[in-house]
């Protein structure tokens, strides 16, 4: 709940920012000089560039999410059966290991978006982000039955 908490007041944060950097680029180009009209939509670029990124972003999560709970319902969510430190830290062996696994599941089972929320889940806890946000993407478009790439996660 802590992480959904954050979420939504740095989005919040962003889109303030959004609309101040988008008030100035506006400013910009009312001045009406080539250079600050050029300037003014430079500037207005970037808020609409992060607008479409924080979309993107929570549309993402919103369907990991969704995922998250259906699985959750069926009973599939993975067991936690990682080693920590002392200090909560998951232990990489351990962490390998449970991704070999979830690895090996997803092998067997390719087109199960389950295996694929599962292998991400284990990417994560490995600390490969980018493979574990593919991986997910790949659940999801598993889930919701659109195309696939060949190239997996």
């Amino acid at each position: 709940m802590r992480a959904k908490i954050t979420y939504f007041v740095l989005a919040a944060v962003l889109v303030v920012y959004f609309v101040l950097v988008g008030d100035r680029g506006v400013l910009l180009i009312r001045e009406g000089t080539p250079v600050t009209v050029a300037f003014g939509v430079a500037v207005l670029v970037m808020p609409l560039i992060g607008a479409w990124f924080l979309w993107q972003t929570t549309q993402f999560a919103r369907s990991a999410d969704r995922l998250a709970r259906e699985l959750e319902a069926e009973g599939g969510l993975p067991v936690d059966e990682l080693v920590r430190t002392p200090g909560g830290r998951i232990d990489r062996d351990s962490a390998d290991a449970v991704f070999a696994k979830r690895r090996a599941e997803t092998e067997r089972s390719p087109d199960d978006w389950r295996s694929w929320f599962r292998l991400a889940v284990a990417y994560h806890d490995a600390r490969d982000t980018a493979r574990a946000r593919r991986a997910m993407q790949r659940a999801i478009a598993l889930h919701d039955g659109k195309a696939v790439r060949a190239a997996g996660g």
